[in-house]
């Protein structure tokens, strides 16, 4: 893709790569705030794009787009990590509904509905969805889910002793995985559906808004939702600390 002076080549890499930037900013935002704006994703992703065309060499082995996304995605991620981005208030809120899902779920036998959420959290759905809606960004696990309660221990302390070490494979290794697998399959059809249609089709917010026929702010409910069930699920298993 290089010519002799390169700069060719780098523009062609540049232009032909914007709506990866773009794409890659839309399936980002389903998982973040609505105060955090997509254009600051893009403008980000952009650099980390810059970054990879000047980094990358064909002697790399790899195909070019295979390493921009991951210096698209880590340019993003660095832009979200300079901001507060899910403040802890927001965090706790979310807490909150992981425990009144849990609690339905064993008193009920069955994933409870938004209605009986909200009934038990004493909120009207509408303030309910709000909170949802305003959760936008709750993820799956954090740093803190991995430290004992005394908080004199964590699992990342014990499994980041060195350079080599795989924290993230460590994870992967104990019943975890297993235990995601579970916890989406017993998420309720919509929910399940949405899920698929993001992580396994990397479909933005919109796209599945069409599919499932519903408002794009709708998705990015049931987005958070979903994952705070799954929080729930996790947690009740406990499996978001590993020993």
């Amino acid at each position: 893709m290089y010519t002799a002076k390169g700069t060719t080549g780098r523009d062609h890499l540049l232009v032909a790569h914007m709506p990866l930037v773009k794409r890659l900013a839309h399936h980002m935002k389903a998982k973040l705030p609505p105060s955090v704006e997509v254009d600051d994703l893009v403008q980000a992703g952009m650099i980390g794009l810059l970054d990879a065309i000047n980094r990358f060499e064909d002697t790399h082995g790899a195909q070019f787009e295979t390493y921009a996304v991951l210096r698209i995605r880590g340019a993003m991620l660095d832009e979200l990590r300079s901001s507060d981005w899910l403040p802890r208030s927001m965090r706790q809120n979310m807490r909150k509904i992981e425990v009144a899902m849990s609690t339905l779920q064993q008193r009920l036998g069955h994933p409870p509905t938004e209605s009986e959420v909200a009934a038990l959290l004493k909120l009207s759905l509408a303030d309910y969805q709000e909170m949802l809606s305003a959760g936008g960004g709750h993820q799956l696990l954090y740093y803190e889910d991995f430290r004992d309660p005394d908080g004199q221990d964590s699992f990342l302390d014990r499994h980041c002793v060195d350079e080599n070490s795989d924290p993230l494979r460590a994870l992967l290794d104990t019943d975890f995985r297993q235990g995601v697998i579970d916890a989406i399959d017993a998420l309720p059809p919509r929910e399940k559906l949405l899920m698929g249609l993001y992580y396994e089709e990397e479909l933005n917010l919109k796209e599945i808004g069409a599919v499932m026929g519903v408002s794009e702010s709708r998705v990015s409910q049931l987005h958070t939702q979903a994952v705070t069930r799954l929080r729930a699920t996790l947690r009740e298993k406990q499996w978001t600390g590993p020993a």
